[in-house]
């Protein structure tokens, strides 16, 4: 997010081919961005903001919200995200997913012939080909529904990036939240 103009507006780059849905929202929700010294785990709230006027700018949405009077208020929701309720959006199609249902997920690869846990999704990252799963690798025997993260010297989550495309993920079980892949594990 944005400003855009000088009353007040905001600009945002809608992350969602359903981007309408942003348009026909009375509510939307708002996300800081996590600050740099913020604890690594440590995440904001989102909170409320009622939209008052909406529409499309081109690849972008552009819109007035109750929380940004002028340019000045505007200004400080700079890196903000824009969440809308899920129920606003249609269900996806067959072999379509919303990230939002990916991060969570259980990462599976192979090592050896057999199925191995790498990670939990915590983001999705969209390279402008395709999506990329970002996922926080799991300690080895740390499978279960909340896995045991690896962490660096600084606390922070090691991470492994493993491109969505179904060369490399071929199983999405969203219900079980679990993503099958031929990653290799020790990448």
């Amino acid at each position: 997010m944005s400003a855009y103009g000088i009353k007040g507006w905001v600009k945002i780059q809608p992350h969602s081919t359903e981007a309408e849905v942003l348009l026909d929202a009375e509510q939307w929700w708002l996300k800081a961005p996590a600050a740099p010294l913020e604890r690594p785990g440590a995440l904001s709230r989102p909170y409320p903001v009622k939209v008052l006027a909406a529409r499309p700018q081109g690849a972008t949405v552009v819109a007035q919200i109750d929380v940004s009077p002028d340019r000045d208020a505007a200004e400080k929701l700079k890196g903000h995200s824009v969440w809308a309720r899920r129920a606003s959006f249609p269900p996806a199609d067959d072999d379509e997913y919303y990230w939002v249902d990916l991060i969570g997920c259980l990462l599976f690869g192979e090592q050896d012939g057999a199925s191995v846990l790498i990670g939990q999704v915590v983001e999705v990252i969209d390279n402008g080909a395709h999506a990329v799963l970002r996922v926080a690798r799991a300690k080895a025997g740390g499978e279960g529904p909340e896995p045991e993260l690896m962490r660096d010297a600084k606390g922070r989550t090691v991470d492994v990036l493993v491109p969505f495309v179904s060369a490399h993920v071929h199983a999405v079980d969203i219900a079980n939240k679990r993503l099958d892949s031929n990653w290799p594990a020790d990448f």
